[in-house]
């Protein structure tokens, strides 16, 4: 059987990668897990500078979810490059970088940094984080700011680009649509809704940050539905993500359209989530007959 998939000019040994910011940088997941089994490896976000971060408390699990507001905390591209770039570097499967920042200017600047690295597989341009106060969603909520902070990448950087969008949207084609236009290689569908919990007790928000970015399998649906949509309007990849527990998760995204997909909550409360996806999705492959994991993509009828 065939399990790769081409992302841009990136080819994935297997359409099973892990969503940004909920692996770390790789390193610290590397004693629970065979990193080199993966399609890929996504680390968190990065910018030119470090970020602390918002206060804590960050995090808040909620019914089939999970609140946080992490803040895109980071080691800032230097840093990255300094503590966690050769351990990375060493692995035999590619690893996206996810890059941000508070100007089209920042963005493209960090894409030319990762551009001289060498070795990155892609980056994933982050314009979509509902839990920072600049950048971020700022750029996936507005149309012409996403076609010029893809644009200015797209001229930063020969590495394949993946933009991740927003699903605070009314409709994502034109966002889809504006990103492959600038010059994007592929997409990444979904980042995180904006939340809030309220602590009764107390009176308080949950999260120190008051609201934060809800996750897990309750968003499964309206991830499945945005895919759909993207899919439809584009001819360039997808890459699904949102509540993805099992190899079932993992296919619908792919039969709504995803060309590979992304474990993210999950890997919080079992690591080994990715790994089973795979095997999960060879299993259901030799039952259906299929040599070819393509065959199954945008298949819903």
């Amino acid at each position: 059987m065939n399990l790769s998939v081409k992302i841009g000019s990136l080819t994935l040994q297997n359409p099973v990668t892990v969503a940004s910011g909920t692996f770390g940088y790789g390193a610290e997941y590397a004693p629970l897990i065979d990193l080199n089994q993966l399609g890929a490896v996504v680390v968190k976000g990065i910018r030119l500078q470090p970020v602390r971060g918002n206060r804590t408390p960050r995090t808040f699990e909620v019914t089939s979810g999970l609140l946080n507001a992490i803040g895109l905390q980071g080691p800032g591209v230097d840093g990255f490059i300094r503590k966690y770039w050769p351990f990375l570097k060493e692995l035999k499967v590619p690893t996206i970088i996810n890059i941000w920042g508070t100007t089209v200017e920042e963005y493209a600047e960090v894409a030319r940094r990762f551009d001289t690295l060498g070795g990155v597989g892609a980056l994933e341009l982050n314009v979509s984080c509902p839990n920072i106060k600049e950048g971020g969603a700022q750029f996936g909520t507005d149309v012409k700011l996403l076609s010029q902070v893809v644009a200015a990448c797209r001229k930063a950087t020969q590495l394949p680009l993946i933009t991740k969008l927003s699903p605070n949207v009314v409709s994502i084609a034109p966002y889809a649509q504006a990103a492959e236009a600038a010059g994007s290689d592929a997409l990444s569908i979904m980042n995180s809704f904006p939340a809030m919990a309220i602590d009764i007790a107390t009176r308080r928000p949950r999260l120190a940050n008051v609201t934060g970015g809800l996750t897990g399998p309750c968003i499964k649906p309206i991830a499945i539905k945005l895919v759909w949509e993207a899919a439809k309007a584009v001819k360039i990849p997808i890459i699904g993500m949102g509540g993805i527990q099992n190899a079932a998760d993992a296919i619908e995204f792919l039969l709504a359209g995803a060309t590979a997909v992304a474990v993210g909550t999950a890997n919080f409360y079992e690591p080994q989530t990715a790994l089973q996806v795979i095997a999960g999705l060879r299993q259901f492959m030799q039952q259906q007959r299929l040599q070819d994991v393509r065959d199954l993509v945008g298949q819903c009828r």
